[in-house]
């Protein structure tokens, strides 16, 4: 507890950024657990209250920012990359893009909150060209909400706390154990996941060449779908004659125009 304590006194702040930084790109680090011990420290006298979630905030929008940036002039290819851990890379994106479907701009003022989104958003938000200075509004908010409010959860249950981390000093060797058997069990559920759904990591795909060659034979129905996102679809954009025009986060009602029996070709950016 004391070596905690001590090591939160001479590093607290530097840690902090360091932390923050490193969650804003995607590295799985518990900012949200450091500002909770900031929180507390706060109320011990050990650190500055607003100081600690200035440390906080200016690298996780700094690290935003880059991730903005990078999102603006690579679209798709970064998103992939940074979900490229997850079990289904395309469901990764398409969360996060349903999210801004539904909400907007707003999604960057809860995106701290929602595992994987946090990561995504600012990207998605760059791929989907919106202005910097909107990015920064709403992204500074949520930064605020989050880090204030672990922060602040901190500090209201530093006494709380304080008995959390003298239960861990006094067992400390049974909850090493636990951590060891939770993230041998988690890596297991990982590999167990992904061998079953293996199958569904493999998009069919079909060559220009040959879809040419099925439509000049028109030996059944063809349906060739139009599904870039809203936030990459240009009305003015030249689409492939004949195609229909679908927005993929609003399926249902464009089912019934699908022709049934139909071979359907879907294109996206």
């Amino acid at each position: 507890m004391e070596n905690l304590i001590r090591l939160i006194t001479e590093h607290g702040y530097s840690l902090i950024f360091a932390i923050a930084l490193l969650e804003s790109l995607g590295i799985p680090v518990p900012a949200s657990v450091a500002m909770l011990i900031a929180g507390a420290a706060s109320a011990w006298g050990k650190l500055s209250f607003p100081a600690s979630v200035l440390a906080a905030t200016v690298p996780i929008l700094l690290g935003d920012s880059l991730l903005y940036w990078a999102g603006r002039s690579s679209g798709w290819a970064l998103l992939s990359v940074l979900c490229r851990v997850s079990l289904n890379p395309e469901t990764c994106i398409l969360r996060s893009a349903e999210s801004f479907y539904k909400r907007g701009k707003l999604t960057l003022v809860f995106a701290k909150f929602v595992p994987g989104v946090a990561t995504m958003a600012p990207p998605l938000a760059g791929s989907m060209k919106m202005k910097y200075s909107q990015f920064v509004g709403y992204d500074l908010a949520g930064i605020l909400l989050y880090t204030a409010g672990y922060a602040g959860l901190g500090y209201v249950g530093s006494e709380f706390l304080r008995t959390i981390l003298k239960g861990i000093s006094t067992f400390g060797t049974i909850i090493e154990w636990l951590i060891a058997l939770s993230v041998i069990g988690f890596l297991c559920y990982r590999v167990y996941l992904y061998w079953t759904h293996r199958m569904y990591r493999v998009v069919p795909r079909v060559q220009v060449d040959e879809l040419a060659q099925r439509l000049r034979e028109a030996a059944s129905e063809i349906v060739i779908a139009d599904v870039r996102s809203h936030g990459y679809y240009d009305k003015e954009a030249v689409r492939i004659q004949g195609s229909m025009r679908i927005e993929p986060n609003n399926l249902e009602q464009f089912l019934d125009r699908m022709p049934k029996g139909a071979d359907i070709y879907l294109y996206c950016t």
